[in-house]
Parts: C-alpha cells; structure tokens; sequence
C-alpha cells in the first residue's frame, strides 16, 4: 500500500499523513521533515538546500529524488508507506514512477489537500520550532506548554524563516505553479481523490478515512 499526499505548505498533510500511518502501521515519509534535519545536521546536502528552502523555492530535483530513493529502499517501507513533500514537480513524478517500478511497486493512491492560500498563510505564521529538537508547536492549536520554550527539551523556539509570510506567500506561488500540474496528472491516471483541508485536525482526519477506506484492515 502506497499513498502520496499533495497539497500546499499549511494544508497539514503532513499531520494526517503521520496519523494515517499509524492507524495503517506504515511507515510515513516526510521529506520536508528529512530536509530539515540535513541543514540541522548541517550536511553537504543540507547546506544545498537551505538556500532553497530559506527563499521559498523548491530543493533541485537530484537532491530530493535521490533521498526518496534510498528512504523507499530501507526495510519498514517492504510493507508499504505514506509519503508527503514528494513529488512536487513532474520531473520528480515521472522518477518516482520509474523508482517504483524498479522495485515493481505501484501507486495506490494520491490524496490532494485542498487550502486556500489565506488560510495557509494564518496556519503557518502561527508555526514556532524547537531550536534543538525541532519539534513543532502552533501559537492557536498546539501552544507549548510555556511560552517560547519547548516542551520536550526545553530548547528556544522561534519562527522558521520560511514561515514568515512573505516567503510563505512565495512557497504557495511556487506550489501553485509546479505542483499543481500533478492533480491533473494523477486525475488522468485515475488515483487522485481531493480533500477540504480546511476543518480541524480530527474533522480532516475523519474525511481522509473515508477517502483511503480501501487501505484499512478490518
């Protein structure tokens, strides 16, 4: 069973897809998260894509395509996954498919969460991360328990710059030009199924059940 999500940054598929993944006991696949830890970590990798990453653009497609390449091939995803922030261009659709077939997989499905670009933009500038672990709180939904301070290691949080609205606006521009092509790709192919993401997390979660009941064990 494998399922991609799509959707603009803020549309919280990234949540629903780590909920639905434990639901499933699938592994779930996040490659903004993977992204993250690289700069982090301050790799060779990481230093690329930062630059990208911190003006809102999209990371080239051989650094993402090779890190779903290698994270696909690690033994929890034998049994399928879920994966989010990939693909998000039809270059990286087309490799993913060849990635795939390689290992003689398919595509499930592909669930598109659909945001309008105000809401994204109230959801993410409300977004404070953890300076030393980089757990993620939200000023409204999930407030750390005291103010400014992680509630896991205690670390400094702050607001990624990516999450300022300028370049959220710009991220969303930038979704909206090379990802959207992919709803059309995959209607075409017959695996996509949309979602109003605009409700709460458990009223999100409750749709996406509906539209991925095929996947569930009874």
């Amino acid at each position: 069973m494998i399922l991609v999500f799509l959707g603009p940054p803020g549309s919280g598929k990234g949540t629903q897809a780590k909920l639905l993944a434990e639901k499933l006991r699938v592994s779930h696949i996040a490659l903004g998260d993977m992204l993250r830890e690289e700069v982090r970590a301050g790799t060779v990798v990481g230093k690329r894509a930062k630059e990208f990453m911190d003006a809102g653009h999209l990371v080239p497609d051989e650094l993402t395509i090779e890190m779903t390449r290698k994270r696909i091939s690690e033994k929890d995803c034998q049994t399928g996954f879920i994966i989010d922030g990939f693909p998000r261009s039809t270059a990286q659709a087309e490799a993913f498919e060849r990635i795939l077939a390689e290992k003689d997989l398919g595509l499930d499905k592909v669930v598109y969460f659909h945001i309008p670009e105000e809401e994204v933009v109230k959801r993410l500038s409300e977004r404070r991360s953890c300076k030393n672990c980089g757990t993620v709180y939200h000023l409204t939904n999930r407030p750390p328990k005291v103010p400014g301070k992680c509630d896991l290691c205690g670390g400094e949080l702050y607001l990624r710059h990516d999450d300022e609205e300028k370049v959220i606006r710009t991220r969303f521009e930038v979704y909206e030009k090379q990802t959207r092509p992919l709803v059309e790709r995959y209607k075409k192919q017959g695996k996509l199924v949309e979602l109003d993401a605009t409700g709460s997390i458990d009223e999100v979660f409750q749709e996406l059940l509906k539209v991925t009941a095929f996947a569930l064990v009874p």
